[in-house]
């Protein structure tokens, strides 16, 4: 038997991050900040806009791991990005405008070849997310990218944004555990 055909026989779950993997948060992200960015008069590039949102978020993720205080939320981690790339950026806005931009995330499409890939190892295997994203906004989403994961899991479980050593083993016990009935062990 070979490597691959060893492997096809002991995985069952194929597990994914959504943001960015199997929905397309650039894209999606611009498309609602073109219009946003266009009615306030700002003349700079929104697709840039967007790449400065999402690597703030990632940073303010990151920083919020490495003090090892209490989790923040993804919703949180985002309205503080947003709004810093916003005043970074000399645009006058709300904290509506703020909670709106944010909100958006979770009315993201997927890329447009996920549907049919993750049909086809779903006839195979269970399919999971993990995601940094909150519990409330994961639930929001899917019908947005109507994908019917197996498991989703948010990383509020583990209380730290991946990939903290909080999340080392814990979402492979969750998925034993929940979602294909395998004792851990």
């Amino acid at each position: 038997m070979t490597e691959s055909e060893s492997l096809k026989r002991i995985i069952k779950v194929c597990m994914f991050d959504q943001y960015g993997t199997v929905v397309d948060m650039q894209t999606g992200l611009w498309e609602v900040a073109v219009d946003f960015l266009k009615a306030k008069g700002w003349h700079g590039n929104a697709y840039e806009f967007v790449t400065w949102w999402r690597r703030t978020h990632f940073e303010n993720s990151m920083i919020d791991v490495l003090l090892h205080r209490e989790h923040t939320s993804y919703r949180e981690i985002g309205h503080l990005s947003v709004r810093h790339v916003l005043t970074r950026a000399r645009i006058e806005h709300t904290e509506d405008e703020v909670r709106w931009l944010v909100s958006c995330i979770e009315r993201l499409k997927c890329f447009p070849e996920v549907p049919a890939a993750l049909a086809r190892l779903q006839t195979k295997y269970k399919l999971a997310v993990l995601s940094n994203g909150d519990p409330d906004t994961l639930e929001a989403a899917k019908k947005f990218h109507g994908i019917p994961f197996d498991a989703v899991i948010s990383v509020a479980e583990a209380k730290a944004f991946k990939p903290s050593r909080a999340w080392r083993g814990l979402h492979v016990e969750i998925v034993k555990r929940r979602y294909i009935g395998v004792g851990v062990g």
